[in-house]
């Protein structure tokens, strides 16, 4: 009896117990590997943050470049178009994605 029932069990483990492991954690690595929607609120919020403090640190770079002539903005580079590409396109995103939630 003892004969026939180990090639039974490893017979079972092998095609019954080894794929359905393998697929339970494939299926978990798969649901974790995508962003929820309070990661994309998260996400939302921190580009919505950093956008108003770069308006601010623009505002006041201005107005001590107004108060010194000598001062210096840390951003010596000028503003030019394809550097704000990929912004307008991640706004675009969002606003498509507003309009569809709405």
């Amino acid at each position: 009896m003892e004969e026939v029932l180990v090639p039974i069990m490893v017979c079972g483990f092998l095609f019954i117990g080894l794929p359905w492991v393998v697929l339970h954690y494939l299926t978990k690595w798969k649901t974790a590997a995508t962003l929820t929607t309070g990661d994309e609120a998260l996400l939302e919020e921190l580009y919505q943050l950093a956008r108003r403090l770069d308006e601010r640190m623009d505002t006041v770079e201005r107005l001590v470049a107004a108060d010194n002539p000598e001062f210096r903005p840390a951003r010596v580079l000028p503003d030019r178009d394809s550097d704000n590409e990929q912004l307008r396109a991640l706004e675009r995103r969002l606003a498509d994605k507003e309009g569809t939630l709405r």
